[in-house]
Order: C-alpha cells, then sequence, then structure tokens
C-alpha cells in the first residue's frame, strides 16, 4: 500500500510537469507559425516577394478571390510578382492572426485591412480574410495551403 501511494504522488506529481511542457511547445509552434506568416506580410508590404519561395511547400496551392492559383511558384511568376511591380505602396492594417493545431497541421486565420495604391490608377482599399495550412517541414513550417478574399468596406 505504500508502495502504492508513492507510485500514485510520483505520477501526480510528474503530471503537471507533463502538461506544462506540451502548451510551451505549442507557445513555440505558435510563434514559429506566426513568423511564416509576418514574413509573408512583411515581403508584400515592401512590393518585394524575392525569397518568400522558402514560406510555401513547393506543392502549395494557392487560391485568391475565387480563383485557384496553382502553386505558390506559379502564383509569384504569373500573378504576385507581376502586381507588386504594378503598386507604388501596399500597407496592412487592423491585422489579427490565430492559429490552431490539429495533429500535426496548423490552421491560421488572418483578418486585416490593406491598401494598395498603384502606380497608375484608382487606390483600392479592402477588408481582407485568409486561411492557411501550415506543415512542420525539418525544423520550420511552410504552408501548404492559402486562401484569401476581400472585399470593399461597407460605404466604399
Amino acid at each position: 500500500m505504500i508502495l502504492a501511494f508513492r507510485v500514485a504522488m510520483a505520477t501526480a506529481l510528474a503530471m503537471p510537469i507533463a502538461v506544462a511542457a506540451q502548451p510551451a511547445s505549442r507557445f513555440a509552434d505558435t510563434k514559429a507559425v506566426e513568423a511564416v506568416l509576418s514574413q509573408y506580410k512583411a515581403a508584400i508590404e515592401k512590393l518585394d516577394a524575392k525569397g518568400t519561395e522558402r514560406l510555401f511547400a513547393a506543392d502549395s496551392q494557392i487560391f485568391e478571390t475565387g480563383g485557384s492559383e496553382g502553386t505558390y511558384a506559379t502564383y509569384l511568376a504569373h500573378h504576385l510578382g507581376p502586381e507588386l511591380a504594378a503598386f507604388k505602396s501596399f500597407t496592412f492594417s487592423d491585422y489579427k492572426v490565430k492559429v490552431r493545431f490539429e495533429g500535426p497541421v496548423a490552421l491560421a486565420t488572418e483578418t486585416y485591412r490593406y491598401r494598395i495604391e498603384p502606380k497608375n490608377g484608382a487606390v483600392a482599399e479592402r477588408i481582407g480574410v485568409a486561411t492557411s495550412v501550415l506543415t512542420r517541414s525539418g525544423s520550420s513550417w511552410k504552408i501548404i495551403s492559402m486562401h484569401s478574399s476581400a472585399r470593399k468596406p461597407k460605404g466604399s
């Protein structure tokens, strides 16, 4: 009985340590996923997507406002790259991100406002949302799927 009590106490004392370790790991994973999304957002604001390929899996899928854009490499070459070259500025505001995990996958939802000032033409102000699926690749996280959409703010 004393042995059973000692085993029970040792187990009870060990449990908080094991439980505490998991949230710390999830916290680190959450911060790593947020960093990937932040690096991508910063590149867009700089109007320079050079090097962002490393943030995406080679077989990633990009969806934007009702259209399938293919892999990130295709999207960058045929859509995003030419767009950024046509912009004078691109700024985000009211940015929020939420990350949750389902097994080995991270699901991220970003909400934001953005303002695009093209080199020629009218300024566009929008409310946007993006959902991304990320998976761990070695020691880093990579986006395997991203879907974004936007609409004009009410009253615009």
